[in-house]
């Protein structure tokens, strides 16, 4: 599902971005951890986003390649109150992988669950042509 040339594509399109000393939303798109396990009935795909909420992301599915893109909308900001330190922030990204033959695009689903998008990726029904007898006439 997730093949050495994807993962060659995502270390080279991300690489530039480690020698920047500007390490902005942009920047650090594409480096959200992302789980990916087989089983019998298809394959799990989990991206660790916390702090978005499920209107934040979009999956989409482009011939083979599945993208999930999230993008925190900016909250109005409170005049009132003075912000005396901020850590953290939440970033946008996008990640694409390309999907096999194997997979059921038609019954891709996703749920959003603390934090953890998990996308269940299922295999086709391989179909076994049965025996059939042929009449002699």
């Amino acid at each position: 599902m997730y093949s050495i040339n994807n993962l060659v594509d995502d270390l080279f399109t991300d690489l530039p971005v480690l020698f920047k000393n500007d390490l902005d939303a942009r920047g650090w798109r594409g480096l959200v951890p992302v789980n990916i396990t087989e089983n019998e009935k298809g394959y799990v795909l989990e991206v660790v986003a916390p702090g978005f909420e499920k209107t934040d992301f979009k999956v989409s599915l482009d011939q083979n390649v599945l993208t999930i893109t999230a993008e925190k909308k900016e909250a109005v900001k409170d005049e009132t109150k003075k912000t005396v330190r901020k850590e953290y922030s939440f970033k946008s990204f996008k990640r694409s992988f390309t999907i096999d033959e194997k997979t059921d695009a038609s019954g891709i689903e996703a749920q959003y669950v603390n934090g953890v998008l998990t996308l269940n990726l299922p295999k086709k029904e391989i179909v076994k042509e049965t025996a059939k007898e042929i009449n002699i006439s």
